[in-house]
């Protein structure tokens, strides 16, 4: 499939989101731009018509690159403009719009169309909702430009050390701590500001204003299974048998208890009927803790992390089983199976009412 072509100026965004939003209009419904680069620093005004003949305007910010940053100032901009038309409503349009960003203009209630075919338009009167999707990667971004996820080991270390541990931070003691490279520190820590994930001091510092939301984030680019080699077993014996095994045995490689089990340590849910452990050599941690292999039916998820960064902060519980740090735990739950996402949000909810127990 061929890339759709680059506009390059806000103007081309106008067009092409212009475009894109009547080609998925319902039918006798009309859409055409009234007016362009208006001298009140509106970037255009799309006029919509529905079959009644009742109308809207669309008042158009036309932008080539859109940060999660950005959103607050675009809202508070289109609201000024609102104000000073007749059944007016906002509307952003990009060159290209990533998850993160359309999501954050859908929480803020903006309405949105960029070059590649994400869509979102929700107009009250006349009643209209449109939503499509387009790319989730930029077409457009050339060799050089940052990365738009938070994917790869040096992101999942650095987001482990801004959740772990009170900020602020300089980027030189962000480094010491999670055992990143210079160079990589300042490529997350862009990132993160870009996403308004984390803000500068005046001094310099990074500073991460709310730690649930970069987890949800990260979680968008991180889970259990996706990043783990995972291999599936039965513990025959049931999973307080399993955990006592893993007590007195500790297997012979590094291990860390997540899901359900560990997230018991803080805020139990419901009794456990999957154990998730990250091990550093599964098939070498089978055989002591009594696992035989499942294609079907398993209870026991062992998975080889691609990053180490899941063994470190972990704690010993009383009963002398090593458990995943709450921020590793809550991630996990975030991305795992069955009611493990409601685990995820009662987890959450404990580590911001105990934030002084958890968090140094």
């Amino acid at each position: 499939m061929a890339e759709p072509e680059d506009p390059e100026t806000k103007a081309g965004v106008l067009r092409r989101g212009m475009a894109m939003l009547a080609d998925r209009l319902p039918a006798e419904w009309s859409a055409r731009i009234v007016a362009t680069e208006l001298d009140q620093g509106m970037d255009g005004l799309i006029e919509l018509v529905a079959p009644d003949g009742k109308s809207t305007t669309l008042i158009v910010e036309a932008k080539r690159v859109v940060e999660a940053r950005d959103v607050s100032a675009i809202r508070e901009q289109l609201e000024r403009y609102v104000q000073t038309k007749r059944n007016a409503q906002g509307l952003v349009a990009a060159r290209y719009l990533s998850p993160p960003v359309r999501a954050r203009l859908a929480k803020e209630g903006l309405s949105y169309v960029d070059a590649t075919g994400n869509l979102r338009v929700e107009v009250s009167s006349p009643g209209l909702f449109l939503s499509d999707r387009g790319a989730d990667r930029d077409p457009w971004r050339g060799p050089g430009r940052p990365r738009g996820t938070l994917k790869g080991a040096p992101a999942a270390r650095i987001v482990r050390a801004v959740s772990d541990f009170r900020g602020p931070w300089a980027v030189r003691e962000l480094v010491d701590v999670a055992r990143v490279s210079t160079g990589a520190a300042y490529r997350v820590v862009d990132y993160l500001e870009r996403e308004d994930l984390a803000t500068r001091q005046p001094d310099g510092k990074v500073e991460v204003p709310d730690w649930v939301r970069l987890l949800r984030r990260w979680s968008d680019d991180y889970g259990f299974v996706r990043d783990s080699r995972i291999t599936r077993w039965i513990a025959p014996r049931g999973l307080p048998g399993l955990m006592k095994r893993v007590a007195n045995t500790g297997g012979p490689n590094p291990y860390a208890v997540s899901g359900t089990l560990a997230a018991a340590e803080w805020a139990a849910y419901a009794p456990a009927r999957l154990a998730m452990i990250y091990v550093g050599q599964p098939e070498k941690a089978a055989e002591p803790w009594g696992l035989r292999p499942a294609d079907a039916g398993a209870n026991v998820i062992l998975a080889e992390p691609a990053f180490d960064v899941v063994f470190e902060r972990c704690l010993t519980n009383k009963e002398g089983v090593v458990v995943a740090a709450p921020t590793q735990v809550a991630v996990d739950l975030m991305t795992g199976p069955g009611r493990s996402p409601n685990e995820a949000e009662e987890l959450l909810d404990w580590m911001r009412r105990n934030e002084q127990s958890w968090r140094n």
